[in-house]
């Protein structure tokens, strides 16, 4: 049986070996450890496809300076003799592929100054020991106006008028409103409909006439129309009075007459006639 030899190079090493000779030519590396005054540089921006050799060249120097250092134009300028143009070019580039941000900020005293920020990995967020800028708040929408309120808010009066808001969306598609605007608006439907406003009536109040363009908000729009449009409340009308009562017949015990009245007994007649002396 033939048994393999331990120390025979793999084809790996060979080829490996092969590739690195002298004598083939090429780059070779006569590396020696840094202990100071050394800047780490990621290949990606050393071998960056797409930047120019004189912005690899800047970004890799950029890198290199200590916090605080000038790195505007005039200053860069002034050290390398490529010139204003080509090293604003070179800046440029930088900044498109995320090694440089610049940030506009406001110090004490209200004056305006540009920032820049370098970035040693571009889309790994800001570099280490980097302050992050505050971002202004995003503004809150602003709020519903108010709309009338009805005297009484039973479930199935808001219903109805959930139901008319729900239906909207048929007639006007920009009319879809979400539910917490339904919501809002509900109280002020129930408002018209206990004003014996009926619930298609309501709707032509507030479908008829909208603008042509697109509505930015239409909730607000329906919160207006519901309070300036209001209709007032019905007239008021007295209460009917009940019908008179009506009593069951009865025969007079005395004329045997028929008579109404609660109870049996005598007629009215024979209740007032004068009673004969015994």
């Amino acid at each position: 049986m033939d048994t393999q030899n331990p120390s025979a190079p793999s084809r790996l090493r060979s080829r490996i070996a092969d590739h690195d000779h002298p004598n083939r030519g090429g780059l070779i590396h006569d590396n020696s450890r840094h202990t100071a005054r050394f800047t780490v540089i990621g290949n990606h921006l050393a071998q960056h496809a797409d930047l120019s050799l004189l912005a690899i060249g800047l970004g890799t120097h950029i890198q290199s300076l200590p916090r605080g250092a000038r790195i505007d134009i005039k200053s860069l300028a002034a050290r390398f003799p490529e010139g204003v143009t080509r090293i604003a070019a070179a800046l440029r580039e930088l900044e498109k592929h995320g090694y440089l941000r610049r940030e506009r900020l406001r110090i004490p005293g209200g004056r305006i100054v540009t920032r820049t920020v370098s970035c040693n990995q571009p889309g790994r967020g800001r570099e280490v020991g980097e302050p992050r800028p505050r971002r202004a708040p995003a503004p809150r929408p602003k709020a519903l106006p108010a709309v009338p309120s009805p005297s009484c808010s039973a479930p199935a009066l808001l219903q109805a008028a959930t139901d008319v808001l729900a239906g909207l969306r048929r007639h006007d598609t920009r009319l879809l409103l979400s539910t917490t605007d339904t919501a809002h608006l509900a109280p002020g439907v129930a408002a018209w409909l206990e004003r014996d406003v009926s619930p298609a009536e309501v709707r032509r109040a507030l479908i008829d006439g909208l603008p042509t363009e697109p509505l930015q908000r239409p909730a607000a729009l329906l919160a207006h129309r519901l309070t300036t449009h209001l209709p007032p409340p019905p007239p008021f009308s007295p209460p009917t009075p009940p019908p008179p009562v009506r009593h069951p017949l009865h025969n007079c015990d005395n004329c045997d007459r028929a008579f109404r009245a609660p109870e049996p007994g005598r007629c009215r007649d024979c209740r007032t006639a004068p009673q004969a002396d015994a």
